[in-house]
């Protein structure tokens, strides 16, 4: 089971939303957490936990991953190893949800980069719809499975630095254009000059987002 850093709302509220934030590649749960005290003022009921990935990353001291991207146990493509990891988040999932007592509807996802595509993955694939879902300087690992009629179709915001090394804005249009063409509701920004990052920008629209979605 995985487990990460955690942010609570003030002493005294009732939790009525909950956000769950998915790092990088290499990355932990304390680095994401980091947008938490960003969304606060605009989220000031929310649960936010940021869960590190389930396998220690080759390389990376103190960094997870989502699934091998190289070297022993590494999948053969994104789709696979996407799949791979699922069941572990979607169990984490439905463990949160239990502890605060709360339905998918109060429920959103936030990834950045590798927990991108986790939340592009999973998200869409639960039985009943989240709120919606946040995507940071990633892409989709499955295009191809958002044709399937059981998939549920949650708001999304999509943003990414036009300058970013890592994961080309090429995969930000691709995803973008598969997830209109498969009925879901996306907006989309592209934060000029930004590398593989987030900017002031990106947190704002995020917050902007996720105070909409979650109600």
């Amino acid at each position: 089971m995985i487990d990460g850093p955690r942010v609570s709302p003030p002493a005294g509220t009732e939790v009525r939303s909950l956000v769950i934030l998915l790092h990088g590649y290499g990355s932990n749960g304390a680095d994401l957490i980091s947008l938490a005290p960003h969304w606060r003022a605009a989220l000031p009921a929310t649960a936010f936990i940021a869960p590190n990935a389930p396998e220690r990353c080759p390389g990376a001291p103190g960094g997870y991953q989502w699934w091998g991207l190289a070297g022993p146990g590494a999948t053969s493509s994104r789709a696979e190893g996407a799949a791979r990891a699922a069941p572990v988040l979607d169990a984490f999932i439905d463990q949160e949800l239990a502890r605060h007592g709360l339905s998918e509807a109060q429920l959103a996802l936030v990834g950045f980069s590798q927990g991108t595509m986790m939340a592009l993955q999973v998200g869409p694939r639960r039985r009943r719809q989240i709120a919606g879902i946040v995507g940071y300087s990633g892409m989709l690992a499955d295009p191809a499975g958002l044709a399937d009629p059981e998939i549920t179709k949650p708001p999304i915001l999509l943003i990414h630095g036009d300058a970013d090394p890592m994961i080309p804005i090429a995969a930000f249009h691709l995803a973008l254009a598969a997830l209109e063409e498969n009925g879901f509701a996306v907006e989309s920004h592209l934060s000029r000059g930004l590398g593989h990052s987030i900017d002031m920008t990106g947190l704002q629209l995020g917050g902007a987002f996720l105070a909409r979605v979650l109600g």
